[in-house]
């Protein structure tokens, strides 16, 4: 284990360099992202509003502006770039310096990111998570966090970026066939926006759907941390939710091992 991580950790180590050299880029980025929530935020505030009752679907104002805001920050933390990152690499044929190494492939990027990732918790995590608590205690006039619900939502955000970053390795080995990815990665992030919850709760949807959706990888990336975080799951429902998140990690990770060796054969460099 000692050699393990003597190994992978000067991995992190650049992933936090990258993320403080181009630290502008980042804040802006997160601007972007938070002007987006907002934006968000009055729609569905003109939705309640317009609405007859006090509650929307189950859900109160209150409700869905936590869950607005904190499915910004867990779709922030849990997004993962490795398709692009990987993508790139693939077209320019620098990808050739890491099947040379002797380091596992998926290592070398997922500590990479794991680097960055330790900035985002703190820029973005810890601020949001004190803030919509400040907001729930406004509004309710008393304390409503949770530690126990808040370590499990933990644990299920570290499962959903795992989940998330395989699933990612497996679509950006499509360079090799592809060879570029940027129009179809945006199109994959829609689409992910959409099934993942992050945009419109799962529990709007129709029942058959929503039970579909739930069921599918992508729920895992955002709605379930979510909902566990907004204490709208029991034991059992957590339990289960947990179960199917590893379940997809195993799954996407044991893909990524099958692409990768299929994969490694259909090598083309552009321009190389």
């Amino acid at each position: 284990m000692r050699r393990f991580f003597r190994t992978y950790l000067p991995f992190s180590r650049a992933g936090v360099q990258m993320m403080l050299a181009y630290r502008s880029d980042f804040l802006f980025h997160l601007i972007g992202e938070m002007l987006m929530c907002i934006v968000m935020y009055f729609v569905w505030l003109a939705v309640f509003e317009s609405s007859d009752g006090s509650t929307f679907m189950g859900f109160s104002m209150t409700d869905m502006t936590v869950y607005l805001f904190i499915s910004f920050v867990t779709s922030y933390l849990t997004y993962s770039d490795g398709a692009i990152a990987l993508g790139e690499e693939i077209r320019d044929g620098s990808i050739v310096m890491r099947m040379i190494k002797p380091v596992k492939f998926d290592m070398t990027f997922l500590f990479q990111e794991l680097g960055g990732r330790t900035i985002e918790v703190i820029i973005a995590l810890v601020p949001m998570c004190v803030c919509v608590e400040a907001y729930k205690f406004c509004v309710t006039g008393s304390v409503m966090f949770n530690p126990v619900y808040f370590l499990l939502f933990l644990l299920s955000t570290v499962l959903a970026y795992l989940v998330s970053f395989y699933f990612n390795v497996c679509y950006g080995f499509t360079a090799f066939f592809l060879k570029n990815l940027w129009g179809s990665n945006v199109l994959k992030d829609a689409i992910i926006s959409f099934l993942s919850g992050s945009r419109i709760p799962l529990a709007f949807m129709p029942p058959v759907l929503q039970s579909v959706l739930t069921f599918l990888p992508f729920a895992s990336l955002s709605y379930i941390p979510v909902m566990i975080y907004m204490g709208m799951y029991d034991g059992m429902t957590i339990f289960k939710s947990m179960l199917l998140q590893a379940f997809w990690l195993l799954a996407f990770w044991a893909l990524s091992k099958l692409i990768w060796r299929l994969a490694m054969k259909r090598l083309c460099v552009q321009g190389g």
